[in-house]
C-alpha cells in the first residue's frame, strides 16, 4: 500500500516563506513523478507544480512561477515545495500526489496525501 504524508504547512505572514515536504512510503519513490496541488476554501483543487522521476521535466502553474520551487530527494523518498513571497491568495490545503508519468492533470495521479494547511495572513 502506498502512503504519502505531507508536512510543513502552517501560518505565515504575507511575504514569508514555507517549505512543504511529502514523503512516500510503500513504493519505489524514484519510479514516480510527483505533483503538488492545492484547494482553497470554496474552490476546486488546482495544479501547482510537477516534477519528473529524475528531477527534471518540471512544470509550474503560472501563479507559482518565480515564487515556488519543487525538488526531490530520491534517497529520502521525499519531494519538497519551497514557497517564497507568499500571498493571502496562496491560502489553501496543499496536497502531494504520485503518478507514473509527468502530468498536470490531477485525474492522472494514482496516489494522494491527506494535505497540509497553508494559511497566509495579510
Amino acid at each position: 500500500q502506498v502512503q504519502l504524508v505531507e508536512s510543513g504547512g502552517g501560518l505565515v505572514q504575507a511575504g514569508g516563506s514555507l517549505r512543504l515536504s511529502c514523503a512516500i512510503f510503500g513504493r519505489t519513490f524514484r519510479n514516480y513523478a510527483m505533483g503538488w496541488f492545492r484547494q482553497a476554501p470554496g474552490k476546486e483543487r488546482e495544479f501547482v507544480v510537477t516534477i519528473g522521476e529524475s528531477g527534471g521535466s518540471n512544470y509550474y502553474a503560472t501563479f507559482a512561477k518565480g515564487r515556488f520551487a519543487i525538488s526531490r530527494g530520491n534517497a529520502k523518498n521525499t519531494v519538497y515545495l519551497q514557497m517564497n513571497n507568499l500571498k493571502p491568495e496562496d491560502t489553501a490545503v496543499y496536497y502531494c500526489a504520485a503518478a507514473t508519468y509527468v502530468t498536470t492533470n490531477e485525474d492522472e495521479y494514482d496516489y494522494w496525501g491527506h494535505g497540509t494547511q497553508v494559511t497566509v495572513s495579510a
